[in-house]
């Protein structure tokens, strides 16, 4: 959740360390600090609240000269955003924490803290915080000052004494370290939490994820669960937690550096929830490969290539298991109405930090899906390998290379989304959609389930997705008519102060519900519930009146009639009622009993959370923005969950 940045170089450290934590401050903004190594000490400056605080407070010392201070000086340095788990967001439960001569930044929760922190206190050590981290601090400085009485891990002293602290040091963490006595290095360490260091020229460095990373360098090691890392400004040095020397190529990283900025928009939300048309015909792209003769391999004109999958092990799994968490939970709901309507395999989908302890039942046949942003939210990866250690196969679905996830399934499927800075999630959400109907085509194919008429069908259907996506955003450009983002930014501004807002659904519009009440709640800080459309009577109907919003998506034709009896029952009750429906026949259908009715371009109903879920995403951004709040950075969420 915490983001971390590290350098070691000829250049001065803090602007670098700034410039990184300004890419990261999307996974924790409740207080930031940097720790430099200068003449033989340790120089830390950290404030509560966001990045910016911390910027004054360093550019204040700079402009008071010599006499006050001046610049912060030095070559090496670690700095932190933090997400706070432990000990309320203040100055002194900022990171980094030092502890003798040691300063440490983390991302991640050490679960034996209480137990190490008393050991460490009858040995002296005086704490000065609320935080975990501290006791990591104080670890590794205990093994840093008495590293000549503990068996060596490593003969450098430093490494050496992170090797040792990770013995003892239970949970997740991502951790850089630097010494006041060691200058020329920074040691880092990962366990269940992200880390990769970038390579460079004389110069190396250390983030918590990719953003940061861009604009300085595109070679890069992802560190493997329990690896650490030594730094100097001339190389890299890879081991395993014992010490153990660790050899392997470098990856390059190929995101456009400009994708990781606003680029004239006033936030990454609006920026992303744009690039989504782009981003669909990317995912799409790849996937379908235009076979000119048609043979048994070939589904008439078009193939779809789900990456190393084998067929032969989609055609036989019995059953489909899909874990995920918050949106990409949404995506695995969506996904249990496509492969069942497409290949009609039972699907389960479950709640990742759910599923991991519910001792669940496997068959070593079944295919076991993960899906994940990051590729690093924990309870996934968890769950991930629960399954790969009970037999199953784990078909990852991520949009992140060399993320932990996609290292330890068996399969990936790489969405190509491209860097999603803002924490309510737009973009990967469609990618994975996209990841999700082709997977499920090609093995409704397979299996003998879809006919060659209608694989054709829906492949028509998906390439056209891009453009229709593009359409819900800018609208026909027809003469005289207002674009459909005013249309929803026109709706945002009467409906964003209503006290409760539902959202519902049935079929895969139940899925899409979920996720755009999700947003709500993310970014606007507004009680937003959604439920199946059919669940109203059974107990939400009780809480409808005139404050009420009532969001419905109504894409499933055949179910129109019951969704207009349930848009009719809010009604009844005071509430107001907006539509997210087809052009034509869905506007038909609805605009004499809704308040409003927002159309989007029609596509084959089992396609239609790749374009219904869009309107949802624009509304919770326009009303977030109605509110005074930073739809990017909402409070007490980070983007990346990598710790329980």
């Amino acid at each position: 959740m915490c983001g971390i940045a590290g350098y070691i170089g000829y250049k001065q450290a803090v602007p670098i360390l700034l410039e990184a934590l300004k890419k990261l401050e999307y996974r924790g903004y409740d207080s930031a600090g940097i720790a430099v190594v200068h003449n033989g000490a340790l120089h830390v400056r950290k404030t509560q609240g966001r990045l910016s605080l911390l910027e004054k407070r360093l550019e204040t010392e700079r402009l008071e000269g010599e006499g006050g201070g001046g610049a912060l000086q030095g070559s090496t340095g670690i700095g932190h955003t933090r997400w706070a788990t432990h000990g309320a967001p203040s100055d002194r439960n900022s990171h980094p924490h030092c502890a003798g001569k040691i300063a440490v930044v983390h991302n991640g929760i050490i679960e034996n803290y209480r137990e190490l922190k008393g050991w460490l206190e009858a040995r002296g050590a005086a704490f000065q915080s609320d935080t975990d981290t501290e006791v990591a601090a104080h670890l590794i400085n205990y093994y840093y000052d008495y590293y000549e009485e503990v068996p060596a891990a490593h003969p450098d002293r430093l490494a050496g004494a992170v090797m040792a602290a990770m013995k003892r040091l239970n949970g997740s963490y991502a951790l850089g370290v630097v010494a006041e006595d060691a200058p020329d290095r920074i040691v880092a360490a990962r366990k269940d939490s992200p880390l990769i260091v970038g390579l460079g020229e004389g110069e190396q460095f250390l983030a918590s994820d990719v953003p940061a990373l861009l604009s300085r360098t595109r070679e890069v090691y992802f560190l493997e669960e329990g690896e650490v890392a030594a730094l100097y400004h001339n190389r890299v040095a890879l081991f395993t937690g014992d010490g153990e020397p660790v050899t392997r190529r470098s990856c390059r990283i190929d995101w456009d550096a400009a994708a990781a900025e606003k680029d004239g928009y006033p936030h990454f939300m609006l920026k992303e929830i744009h690039e989504q048309p782009r981003a669909l015909a990317d995912t799409l792209g790849p996937g379908l490969r235009f076979v000119p003769d048609t043979s048994l391999s070939a589904i008439g004109e078009w193939d779809i290539d789900v990456g190393d999958v084998p067929l032969e092990r989609w055609k036989d799994a019995p059953r489909i298991v899909i874990a995920a968490c918050g949106t990409a939970w949404h995506a695995a709901l969506a996904a249990k109405y496509a492969f069942e309507g497409f290949a009609r395999v039972p699907v389960e989908a479950d709640i990742a930090s759910e599923y991991r302890y519910r001792d669940p039942i496997f068959d070593p046949r079944d295919l076991f899906i993960a899906i994940s942003q990051s590729g690093e939210t924990a309870d996934t990866l968890a769950a991930a390998r629960l399954a790969k250690a009970r037999g199953a196969s784990v078909l990852a679905i991520t949009n992140t290379r060399g993320s932990t996830l996609a290292r330890e399934a068996d399969f990936v499927l790489h969405t190509r989304a491209g860097p999603e800075i803002a924490v309510a999630s737009t973009k990967a959400f469609t990618t994975q959609l996209m990841a999700v109907y082709l997977a499920a085509l090609k093995l409704g194919y397979a299996r003998g389930a879809l006919q060659p008429s209608d694989f054709r069908r829906y492949v028509a259907a998906l390439r056209d997705i891009p453009e229709k996506a593009r359409r819900v955003i800018r609208g026909n450009g027809e003469s005289g008519g207002a674009d459909r983002i005013n249309r929803i930014k026109q709706y945002a501004d009467r409906y964003f102060n209503k006290t409760k807002v539902f959202f519902m659904g049935r079929q895969c519009d139940y899925a899409t519900a979920l996720e755009s009440a999700l947003k709500l709640k993310e970014i606007c800080y507004t009680h937003s519930e959604a439920f199946a459309a059919g669940e109203l009577k059974h107990g939400p109907i009780a809480l409808l009146d005139a404050e009420t919003l009532v969001v419905t998506i109504a894409t499933q034709r055949r179910l129109f009639d019951k969704v207009a009896s349930n848009v009719q029952e809010a009604a009844a009750r005071g509430a107001a009622n907006l539509v997210i429906t087809w052009e034509g026949a869905g506007e038909r259908a609805f605009e004499k009993i809704a308040t409003a009715v927002f159309p989007i371009p029609q596509t084959e109903d089992r396609l239609s959370p790749l374009l219904s879920v869009i309107p949802g995403q624009m509304f919770a951004y326009y009303c977030a923005v109605a509110r005074g709040n930073d739809p990017d950075k909402p409070r007490n969420l980070a983007k990346s969950v990598t710790v329980e």
